[in-house]
């Protein structure tokens, strides 16, 4: 509960905090922004058809395009597939909409316990808006990954290392589900995911996945756990042993006072017995006796 709410309260401060560049409308062009559009507009028409060379722009299916027209960006961007564009006046920047996957590298992370562990994960996030990504963010890239690797140190640092090992598909779903308790999440990484996906959104990029790769722990420290798990289950098989044991007894005082009810059992069970000697191959020889020989012996 304590990763949800400090998760939810950093995705929202983030949130909060953006400036978000595109409700700044700034001036307007005025007469001088007119008079180029107007003129490179004609110089299209005069220069036609060598012209249709230059005003056309083509961008595959998973790309979008971002034209800025006199240094102010367009609301919509544009793409896929054909389009025109003025050479004079507009700047285009391309926006690859695909998923990307990014390696978080190794962060080395001191738990709740006081425990220093190693932990990485992947990141899997896609553009969903072209316009914001340009425009409200230097490197959308960079920054996503940046905060990747923030908030996983972030998220880790506030839990212990029985959690991290026990429940690390709930770390990276709290990088997802930020405004959720730890009993309500089903995945470690979607807690990840939504804080993640709450911080960027004003950049425009949507977090499909979170996953926590590998948690590394100290030598000493796995040394210690192996003979801890070594010791419980050679303490399991001793009193299951023992259960067993105490199993057969019972049924060993069951078997002897049913024979006792009838001697002739006895005898049966004495000539079984020989029975199941002789199909082995030993050289041992046995001379049964009759048990009522030593009857006499017995009561004296």
């Amino acid at each position: 509960a304590v990763v949800s709410t400090q998760s939810a309260h950093y995705g929202r401060a983030t949130i909060r905090e953006h400036r978000n560049i595109l409700d700044d409308e700034g001036e307007k062009s005025g007469i001088c922004g007119v008079l180029l559009y107007v003129m490179s507009v004609i110089l299209i028409i005069i220069t036609m058809p060598f012209s249709l060379f230059f005003i056309f722009k083509v961008v595959r299916q998973y790309e979008k395009v971002v034209i800025f027209r006199l240094g102010k960006v367009n609301a919509k961007s544009a793409g896929p597939g054909l389009f025109t564009f003025l050479p004079c006046t507009d700047r285009l920047q391309i926006v690859d909409m695909r998923t990307f996957s990014f390696d978080i590298p190794p962060q080395e992370i001191l738990t709740k316990d006081s425990v220093t562990v190693q932990v990485d994960g992947v990141i899997y996030y896609r553009i969903n808006n072209a316009v914001m990504s340009v425009c409200n963010v230097d490197n959308v890239n960079r920054a996503t990954r940046l905060l990747s690797q923030t908030t996983l140190r972030n998220m880790l640092g506030v839990m212990t290392l029985t959690e991290i090992l026990m429940d690390r598909d709930v770390i990276a779903t709290s990088m997802q589900e930020a405004g959720l308790t730890l009993p309500h999440l089903k995945r470690t990484g979607e807690l990840l995911k939504d804080t993640l996906d709450k911080a960027t959104d004003p950049w425009g990029v949507k977090v499909e996945r979170v996953e926590v790769k590998d948690v590394r722990l100290p030598l000493e420290l796995q040394r210690a756990m192996a003979a801890e798990a070594e010791a419980t289950r050679e303490a399991k098989a001793k009193v299951i042993a023992a259960e067993g044991e105490l199993n057969a007894s019972r049924a060993l005082k069951e078997a002897a006072d049913v024979i006792m009810e009838s001697p002739a059992a006895l005898q049966l069970r004495y000539l079984q017995t020989l029975t199941s000697i002789s199909t082995e191959q030993n050289s041992t020889i046995l001379f049964p006796m009759p048990i009522d020989m030593t009857s006499a012996f017995v009561q004296n």
